[in-house]
């Protein structure tokens, strides 16, 4: 088998999960998604997993594996989301800079989460491989965004408010050839 143990069980829960929450509120899609990724793919570094520094992987990739690193999870989460109906206007992938350890202290982590504008103007709630449950953004004092981007572009900030890209997608390469393997795998 290409892709080793487990990944045809993995594929139809997958396919099975957005079937059955195409007609669901976003709350119970985010939920859902958010437990699906987090329960079914384990946490490795690219290293492990693709033998290369920074691999971003698509969802089938992802799924394939069984395992993926902060990347792989938000960009499964955000695929999965818009295919089981979520605007993409109301996702934002962001790049933030994670504290480590205990709460004093001053370490930083790279590290990547999905954020969900249910309006431009409102909170953001945050979904993360790192925390089980979804919370806003007030509640995760220990993310310090840098900046935010989607299909439609990259966005200097995080604020729902910004409906305008800063920059198209070409800017952010890894993401730009993530779209490209994507589309070819059936996703738009």
């Amino acid at each position: 088998q290409r892709w080793g143990g487990g990944v045809a069980n993995r594929f139809n829960a997958w396919q099975n999960l957005i079937a059955a929450n195409r007609a669901s509120a976003d709350g119970d899609r985010l939920k859902r998604t958010n437990d699906f990724f987090n329960r079914n793919i384990v946490f490795a570094e690219d290293s492990a997993v693709w033998a290369q520094e920074d691999y971003w992987a698509t969802p089938i990739e992802t799924l394939g594996k069984g395992s993926g690193d902060c990347e792989d999870f938000v960009i499964a989460k955000y695929f999965t989301l818009k295919e089981m109906g979520v605007e993409s206007s109301k996702l934002r992938l962001i790049y933030v800079r994670a504290k480590t350890g205990s709460s004093d202290s001053t370490a930083l982590q790279a590290h990547m989460v999905l954020a969900y504008y249910p309006r431009p103007d409102a909170e953001p709630l945050v979904l993360d491989n790192l925390i089980g449950d979804i919370r806003p953004a007030s509640r995760r004092p220990d993310l310090l965004p840098v900046f935010s981007f989607n299909s439609e572009g990259i966005f200097t900030g995080v604020s729902g408010k910004d409906v305008t890209p800063t920059a198209g997608t070409g800017r952010l390469s890894r993401w730009e050839d993530l779209l490209k393997r994507a589309r070819v795998e059936g996703f738009e």
